[in-house]
């Protein structure tokens, strides 16, 4: 008897980025519970498991998390050895934690698999650098999409001197620049726009907050996306041209 639960990372989209650990706990699953944006040939690691659609995605109709929960929870009270496979991480923006916790007040064992997070990801495709000496000393990962619809502490974000990646902002462009430049970041900041990070059909856009609504209205910027927002993305592109000069 398994009774356990995996919460294993998927990573933004490129199977080759599945940990070593997220696929020996694919091969020993019974039951895979699998998000929207993880890519489906991570399944071929787990060819013996029931795979269950649980779908979560920002924005969209969404499989309710309680529900999640409880099927978990069943499967595991069967003995079965189940994958919670979910997009990224399962710590960064996907609730891994509260279902840990959730499961080990159940009686459930559960164990959280690391997957590499699409601003990562992202960033280092495009030759990002989320931190650079003399430029930004720290990266802030946040979400554009609360539960409750609060407000991001946009003045210390723009005070931060980290560079800021932001994501589930798409449908919130207008507000994001707004509250940046309020807060006082420069107009000039450079962004990079990330469109399915990791994956063969990636697109990148780079702009600045002044251009940024007019730029990812022409580059035709869709979810799923990211925007990496600092001194980093002038930094990188100077670079690219410095080498090809």
């Amino acid at each position: 008897m398994s009774n356990k639960v995996w919460l294993v990372g998927a990573g933004p989209g490129d199977p080759e980025l599945l940990t070593l650990k997220a696929v020996r706990a694919l091969g020993e699953a019974d039951v895979v519970m699998i998000d929207d944006l993880v890519n489906p040939i991570i399944l071929e690691h787990c060819p013996q498991a029931r795979v269950i659609a649980v779908g979560k995605r920002g924005g969209c109709r969404s499989t309710p998390q309680d529900f999640i929960q409880r099927l978990m929870l069943r499967y595991a009270r069967q003995g079965k050895c189940v994958v919670r496979l979910k997009g990224g991480d399962p710590c960064i923006f996907g609730r891994g934690t509260e279902e840990y916790n959730w499961l080990l007040a159940h009686g459930i064992t559960a164990e959280i698999v690391n997957g590499i997070t699409a601003g990562l990801a992202g960033a280092t495709n495009c030759a990002i650098p989320l931190t650079l000496r003399g430029v930004a000393r720290g990266v802030s990962l946040v979400t554009a999409h609360t539960q409750d619809g609060s407000s991001l502490n946009w003045q210390g974000l723009a005070d931060s001197g980290t560079t800021l990646v932001v994501y589930m902002g798409v449908a919130k462009l207008a507000d994001i620049r707004q509250q940046l430049i309020d807060a006082g970041m420069r107009a000039e900041m450079p962004v990079a726009m990330i469109e399915n990070a990791s994956l063969p059909e990636q697109r990148e856009q780079r702009s600045t907050l002044t251009k940024l609504l007019d730029d990812a209205r022409e580059f035709k910027l869709k979810s799923p996306a990211i925007l990496i927002i600092g001194e980093v993305v002038s930094e990188s592109a100077a670079q690219l041209d410095r080498l090809t000069a």
